[in-house]
């Protein structure tokens, strides 16, 4: 049963255990920084981008690479990391998807492929990736695929590396933190 005296002197309590503990200091800031989000130097443009040399074909020149495979009788499309390999994957090997679909190598499979895909990259955080994918026809079903894959939300193109001035340097670019688009 609650009785008043009880109650204030829970309420006493409960004051003094507040005044004891926010009494601490508390922001006292530890001298060791761990990056638990390391994608995100590359979300800011200034994460480590493989270049190579000038002669070099552009094979890695990319944070994230859309990577399109067409076998006997599945469409799989992966995005892929330059160190870490495969982060997102659809395919239409999938139960869920193969479920859905009437054939998984027509145009309409292609289309939901691109739109599956694009959704996980939203989810995971992925907005943009490099994407070297030529479409063998300008309306087949590649070409409809990324038209999906853009529709949904990613950006097929990355933006370039920033790379700070030099004070030799003629032109000096804008800083990624400072531009509002």
């Amino acid at each position: 049963m609650f009785n008043l005296r009880n109650g204030s002197k829970l309420a006493n309590n409960l004051l003094k255990s507040r005044q004891t503990s926010t009494s601490a200091p508390q922001n006292d800031i530890s001298p060791v920084f761990t990056n638990r989000n390391p994608r995100n130097l590359e979300k800011l443009r200034i994460g480590y981008k493989p270049d190579g040399y000038h002669v070099d074909n552009p094979g890695k020149r990319y944070w994230h690479k859309l990577e399109l495979k067409s076998s006997g009788r599945y469409v799989t499309a992966t995005i892929s990391h330059f160190q870490n390999g495969e982060v997102v994957k659809a395919s239409t090997l999938e139960w869920a998807i193969k479920k859905l679909l009437y054939r998984t190598l027509d145009t309409s499979a292609y289309v939901n492929l691109g739109r599956v895909l694009a959704d996980r990259c939203l989810q995971s955080g992925i907005i943009e990736v490099d994407c070297t994918i030529e479409p063998p026809i300008p309306n087949g079903k590649v070409a409809q695929f990324l038209k999906a894959v853009e529709d949904g939300g990613v950006v097929l193109k990355e933006p370039p590396q920033y790379k700070p001035s030099r004070p030799w340097d003629q032109f000096r670019p804008e800083k990624p933190w400072e531009v509002t688009e």
